[in-house]
């Protein structure tokens, strides 16, 4: 049993489990809004049922959509979520390397502030980029220098460098990362949805669980 005065884990954490696996995701203390919001509605099973509804490889996985929930076949899918934004939680230390959990939103044009969506994510595949792929980024999208580290681990690891400072990241995968280049490659119709219905069922680690993973990850 537990002493009452063990250490809580450092970060919190969640699984999202598919029939095509699972990973375990670590939530950014930095993004306390984003944070809080996505387990508020974990724990009242919201995301249990729905769908990954939007996949597109070399790029992301989206889900969150509560009308993906028994959705029919073609059925257009992505507008779906409670009646609230959660405001920017833009971190520079925060970006968009691959298995990144972020918040989608609707378009700049009718959301200047780019708030997020009240529930729907995305957990991103992206791609390897050189270093002329990211120097034009920087001139023509960005309009920022992406730092050096960064540049790194987009070179290796991979990302989506263009929505940096567009998009609220607000976790990534610890485990499990081959779940999402498994999905990423279904096969997808006219609306980019899997042919094949993607599943999910989001819960959070309890105490003891999370401290066991941390006391194993790096």
């Amino acid at each position: 049993m537990l002493s009452a005065f063990a250490a809580k884990p450092k970060n919190q954490y969640v699984r999202i489990k598919t029939e095509f696996g699972e990973c375990i995701i670590k939530l950014y203390n930095e993004t306390p809004l984003h944070r809080d919001n996505f387990l508020k509605l974990i724990k009242k099973d919201y995301y249990n049922g729905t769908l990954f509804h939007r996949v597109i490889k070399d790029f992301m996985i989206q889900g969150g959509d509560p009308d993906s929930r028994n959705a029919k076949p073609d059925s257009l899918l992505g507008d779906g979520g409670p009646k609230y934004t959660i405001p920017a939680e833009f971190r520079d230390s925060l970006f968009h390397k691959k298995g990144v959990l972020a918040a989608a939103r609707e378009g700049d044009i009718v959301n200047p502030s780019k708030a997020s969506s009240g529930s729907q994510f995305y957990l991103v595949q992206g791609k390897v980029f050189t270093d002329e792929q990211l120097n034009a980024l920087e001139e023509k999208r960005l309009k920022f220098k992406i730092p050096e580290w960064q540049r790194q681990v987009y070179k290796t690891v991979g990302g989506v460098p263009h929505l940096d400072r567009n998009y609220t990241v607000y976790g990534e995968i610890v485990m499990g990362l081959e779940l999402v280049d498994k999905i990423a490659t279904m096969k997808t119709d006219k609306n980019d949805r899997p042919k094949q219905d993607v599943k999910m069922e989001i819960t959070v680690l309890k105490r003891r669980e999370a401290r066991r993973l941390e006391k194993r990850l790096p």
